[in-house]
């Protein structure tokens, strides 16, 4: 069972920047992922970004070269740095975590509560 804790989210100018960060806690064996998604009032939830312990990290394409993801694999917790930003990124950002734990073989996926961004013009 893992909780996620997402803070950074807020207000800010077309063209500025604002760094998200996510932080697992629980009984984790191993983390396998971590990253981030968005949703917009009815728009389907997109992936922004998702880094595997194992693998390459991967962007939307609407966010590459502006947002970069990063990790303290010590602390189990992920970043989001969004540069650059848009108003059309207004969106609330889900932290998203695959992880193995103890109970289970098979990987455990969680959300985090969704922390709000909105870019002004």
């Amino acid at each position: 069972q893992v909780q996620l804790v997402e803070s950074g989210g807020g207000l800010v100018q077309a063209g500025g920047s604002l760094r998200l960060a996510c932080t697992a806690s629980g009984n984790i064996v191993s983390m396998v992922a971590m990253g981030w998604w968005r949703q917009t009032p009815g728009k389907k939830r997109e992936l922004v970004a998702d880094a595997p312990t194992t693998g390459t990290t991967t962007y939307a394409d609407f966010v590459k070269g502006r947002f970069t993801i990063s990790r303290d694999n010590a602390k189990n917790t992920v970043a989001l740095q969004m540069n650059s930003l848009k108003p059309e990124d207004t969106a609330v950002y889900y932290c998203y975590v695959r992880v193995r734990v103890p109970t289970r073989s098979e990987l455990e996926g969680s959300w985090g509560q969704g922390t709000q961004v909105t870019v002004s013009s």
